[in-house]
């Protein structure tokens, strides 16, 4: 079990340059990433997003990449493209011939062409920086996991001890349930008495068919079964190693409504007890569960 949150850093150098790329993660129903890539390296930001896609299955991850020196200096190195420089003489030169004019082709010329001076970024952007990149990039996602692993762990202890809570309320109401008709028919016997009706036998079908009926409309053990069910299926969860958020998301709607149903059927003071414990519970469970990849 993961959280969504987290944040990894990961760097590489390679041929004089750096590469740091830092990933940080916040709660989202479904997998987003937003990339922000420097100009020279925008070419790779379908290969950084899909890196990150094939690990993250819920939540968004804000990834940012940045290229500098490797000697950390501050100022920008720049660099002379030699080979370029010869190509713009030569053609300079047979373009002089081709119009006949007259003149050398100077120095001044040459290196005021594009390309022939190069600052590092630029030089970056046109090599194949993806193994650095992506070098780094695994850093930073290894080290994102990690957190969210760490706090997924936090999240299971939590939800796990919301469960329990709400498995031994389930359990009272359980041994409370098979006494509620009977406790139903001592109270409408109480009230019978109360209102002057005497010679009514216990055993008389007008209240006997009261008590069925009551009976009937408070039978709650097709809810308390799906309710264990929806536990064990927690516990399964807890020890899946794949993205569970969006299942616990299903358990919390699904024991929401065997709680509520429950709770209109029970006319029991025990129970209804044991049911406001229960939407306690799970309002803490439902809550933590939006954290859960």
């Amino acid at each position: 079990m993961k959280s969504m949150t987290g944040y990894g850093r990961g760097e590489c150098a390679q041929d004089g340059f750096k590469i740091t790329v830092e990933l940080s993660s916040v709660n989202r129903k479904q997998a987003e990433v937003a990339a922000t890539l420097p100009r020279e390296l925008e070419m790779l930001e379908a290969q950084v997003r899909d890196a990150i896609h094939r690990v993250v299955a819920r939540g968004r991850v804000n990834a940012r990449v940045s290229l500098h020196s490797a000697g950390g200096k501050l100022s920008v190195r720049k660099h002379i493209n030699a080979a370029l420089a010869r190509d713009y003489a030569a053609e300079f030169a047979r373009l002089g011939k081709q119009l006949k004019i007259s003149g050398e082709v100077t120095l001044d010329q040459v290196l005021r062409a594009p390309g022939v001076f190069q600052t590092d970024e630029e030089l970056a952007g046109t090599e194949d920086l993806w193994p650095a990149v992506e070098k780094a990039l695994h850093q930073a996602l290894a080290a994102l996991l990690k957190m969210r692993e760490r706090e997924g762990a936090h999240l299971a202890k939590d939800l796990t001890s919301r469960i329990g809570i709400m498995h031994a309320a389930v359990d009272k109401i359980q041994k409370q349930a098979p006494t509620t008709a009977e406790n139903y028919r001592q109270n409408l016997l109480a009230r019978i008495k109360a209102a002057g009706i005497e010679n009514l036998a216990p055993d008389d079908e007008r209240l006997l068919k009261e008590i069925v009926l009551f009976a009937d409309r408070s039978d709650i053990s097709e809810e308390l079964t799906r309710l264990q069910s929806h536990f064990q299926q927690f516990a399964d969860c807890r020890k899946s190693r794949e993205p569970v958020g969006r299942t616990l998301d299903f358990l919390a709607q699904e024991m929401n409504r065997e709680i509520n149903t429950i709770g209109s059927k029970a006319n029991d003071a025990i129970i209804s007890r044991e049911v406001v414990t229960l939407k306690a519970e799970l309002e803490k469970f439902r809550e933590q569960a939006m954290n859960v990849e």
